[in-house]
């Protein structure tokens, strides 16, 4: 492994793997990077090959990772395997899912066999974890205005250098955070997309990225997963996977809504959710230097401008994101 003096993190991670777990290293190599301080790294050795997380405790702590791996992993969720473990270091040694992702498989014909094992996982998820014992935080009013704000700072404010006028931001908050309110509440992993999914050698996907879970509304990883901010489907391919789905929740007594009710519950979570999205990939741009996520914004925005044209309640701020936000945004391209 490559690394600088400066880089003491490398440094201790490579003296844990062999000095305290004894491991004779053939390579270790970076495996990914995600949107936070994490780093992960492939590791190969005489007796395996195993994938090490390298978690800064100064900037967040392993402990929700390790807590919601064991509750995914009881519901039948394929997460990885945890087989050791520094908390205060920071590091964890975890079984190797592979490097590929759903994203990188999914064609137009291998999108049914993917999106069916990725929501045969969902169901587990949402319907093996007992919400009222599993001690995950709720995705309450305060959290779900908290990340629309993300929005509203970082891409209008900060990049765009655009204020949105109090009574649309007032209006338009509180139409979605209602939404998403009047939902059944189950397990929410927050980035259940295809990314997060990997294509290890068995029909389940391998579940990552999964220390944000929290108690929330049943349509939101239904639509991280359908509405990608990676990947776009057209719409009625979109609705015929989302209305098994929906019957499926309804034979298991989880939605007692029609059809109707729940697409809209689906669309106005997803408008929450790509709002954040796209704050978030200002942010990182602007704070983090990790400037790739910009090429995600006109595909997630293009998610947003749809919405918003389905629903009256929305005029005021279509009006705004057309006359004042969208021009501003493409004269940046």
């Amino acid at each position: 492994m490559c690394y600088t003096n400066s880089d003491h993190r490398a440094k201790a991670l490579v003296e844990w793997l062999t000095g305290d777990l004894g491991l004779q290293l053939t390579t270790i190599q970076p495996a990914s990077s995600d949107a936070s301080f994490r780093r992960y790294f492939r590791v190969t050795h005489a007796g395996g090959c195993h994938v090490v997380m390298d978690a800064p405790p100064d900037k967040e702590t392993t402990l929700p990772f390790i807590r919601i791996a064991a509750l995914f992993a009881a519901a039948g969720v394929h997460v990885p395997a945890i087989h050791q473990q520094n908390v205060e270091q920071g590091f964890l040694l975890l079984e190797d899912l592979g490097s590929i992702c759903v994203l990188d498989d999914l064609q137009a014909d291998t999108a049914d066999s993917h999106y069916q094992n990725a929501l045969d996982s969902l169901f587990k998820l949402q319907s093996n974890i007992d919400i009222q014992h599993c001690r995950l935080p709720v995705y309450d009013r305060a959290l779900l205005a908290r990340e629309l704000g993300i929005f509203y700072q970082w891409f209008l404010e900060k990049l765009l250098a655009i204020m949105l006028p109090t009574v649309i931001r007032q209006s338009l908050d509180e139409f979605l955070i209602d939404s998403a309110l009047q939902q059944p509440r189950v397990c929410v992993h927050r980035d259940f997309h295809s990314r997060n999914l990997m294509l290890p050698d068995t029909d389940a996907p391998g579940v990552i990225d999964f220390q944000d879970a929290v108690i929330g509304p049943i349509s939101y990883d239904l639509v991280s997963l359908l509405r990608d901010c990676y990947i776009r489907w057209p719409e009625s391919r979109v609705e015929q996977w989302l209305a098994h789905y929906y019957r499926r929740l309804v034979q298991a007594e989880m939605v007692a809504v029609d059809f109707a009710q729940f697409k809209r519950w689906f669309d106005l979570m997803g408008l929450q959710r790509h709002l954040k999205a796209v704050g978030i990939f200002s942010r990182l741009h602007l704070r983090d230097n990790k400037s790739g996520y910009l090429a995600d914004i006109p595909r997630t925005m293009g998610y947003i401008v749809d919405v918003c044209r389905l629903y009256p309640e929305l005029d005021a701020f279509t009006n705004f994101l057309q006359l004042q936000v969208l021009p501003v945004y493409q004269a940046r391209l």
